[in-house]
């Protein structure tokens, strides 16, 4: 089976996944038993789709699949065999793949916000969101957290049985829910499009799925919602981010980093239009994260080079963004920035300092930077060893491949 073949099956199975677990939700009213159905269906079309081939209506198929397990788990408890008699007699058992999907234009939507739902912890809606729309697996999203697959399992647990208790409907939320749920919901939409841009762990640099995904559901989100700058600024951040994907990679799927990539294969319009995006929102007067990350990718994204790079007004936009967030890969940027404009010292200086966040104990980025500044100092011997020590935690291939490119480099001069 193609490579090619097999990622057209997983991005059909994601673009099916809202439509098949959002008609299931809407009519059997039970999100938590539907999303554990469908992630079964899911699995099942995975394990025999790139063998037996796509079902002339896989939608149906899917529906069909997720509503004989959810049927399954419903006889299978014994404290619920009323219900599932009345389920029986109201719902005829689903044959056949000319089943129709019961699709709504904001499906995925209405899974957003109902996943960000008030009743959540922001790091258990953004989990289970991740889940539900974006399709991550949990191991995943674990990496996103800095968290055990263990732990984020059980969150993601807990959180399907509060939306359940909730007894939320399945519809879009009022207006000034919606406002209260919005930063979960980027938030959600900036982990999915970061994990697609670039995959925490296996093989792959990109998964372009997921961060297409992404785009298209800011895009929607962005439709959605009237005002809100920060909804553009997110826009703007995976547009301006995601038009140097082409540069990115070379011809065997390699890592090349910023300062190495070919801009003249960067798409201008897409970066014509997230410019265009930020400057607008920023002139509304209520700037966010999103919208400073947009302008510092902007900023990058402008230049001909890395050394005519406005690094001063790069280090300036992080040192607000981390009084902001007090995120610590912020800060490592950061010490990136600052080692461009006053040196390598002065970036590693702050990397000590940083390093010693409880979050990054242990995270392959410190070691890369470190690595990077002390290359840049001409302490090869250091540097050698950091790079070394960061492809040992990187649970990336292309990531790990790269860091011991560079270390092999070093060590050959």
């Amino acid at each position: 089976m193609s490579g090619a073949h097999t990622a057209s099956v997983e991005y059909l199975l994601r673009e099916l996944t809202p439509q098949v677990l959002g008609a299931l939700s809407r009519r059997y009213r039970d999100f938590g038993a539907a999303e554990d159905a469908v992630q079964e269906a899911l699995l099942e079309a995975a394990l025999h789709w790139p063998t037996e081939g796509v079902p002339e209506n896989p939608g149906g198929w899917l529906y069909k699949t997720a509503f004989r397990r959810l049927t399954d788990h419903r006889r299978s408890d014994v404290a619920r065999r009323r219900r599932e008699e009345q389920v029986a007699n109201e719902e005829p058992l689903v044959t056949g793949d000319e089943v129709e999907l019961e699709v709504e234009q904001d499906d995925a939507l209405v899974l957003l916000f109902m996943c960000s739902h008030p009743s959540l912890t922001a790091t258990s809606a953004i989990a289970l969101t991740l889940r539900a729309v974006g399709g991550l697996s949990t191991r995943e999203i674990g990496a996103a957290f800095f968290v055990p697959e263990a732990t984020m399992a059980q969150r993601i647990s807990r959180a399907k049985q509060l939306i359940k208790q909730s007894n939320v409907p399945f519809s879009l939320p009022s207006d000034q829910e919606r406002s209260q749920r919005l930063d979960a919901v980027m938030h959600v939409l900036y982990l999915i499009f970061n994990e697609g841009y670039a995959s925490s762990s296996g093989s792959e640099l990109q998964r372009v799925d997921l961060s297409s995904e992404a785009i298209r559901l800011a895009r929607l989100l962005m439709a959605a919602t009237v005002n809100m700058p920060e909804v553009a600024g997110l826009l703007s951040l995976m547009l301006l981010t995601d038009a140097r994907r082409a540069a990115r990679s070379g011809p065997a799927g390699e890592l090349i980093p910023l300062d190495e990539q070919d801009r003249g294969s960067w798409d201008r319009a897409v970066i014509q239009e997230g410019t265009e995006l930020v400057w607008n929102a920023m002139k509304q007067g209520r700037v966010g994260p999103y919208q400073l990350q947009a302008a510092i990718a902007a900023l990058h994204d402008e230049a001909a080079s890395m050394e005519e790079t406005d690094w001063a007004q790069i280090h300036a936009l992080y040192e607000l963004l981390e009084r902001m967030s007090n995120n610590p890969m912020v800060a490592l940027n950061r010490a990136v920035a600052a080692a461009m404009v006053e040196g390598p010292d002065a970036g590693l200086r702050l990397v000590d300092t940083i390093a010693q966040d409880p979050k990054l104990q242990g995270h392959y980025r410190v070691d890369a930077v470190r690595a990077h500044l002390y290359e840049r100092a001409g302490d090869q011997a250091l540097a050698l060893e950091h790079y070394q020590r960061a492809a040992e935690r990187t649970a990336s291939l292309p990531e790990r491949n790269y860091l011991l490119g560079k270390a092999a480099r070093l060590a050959s001069r």
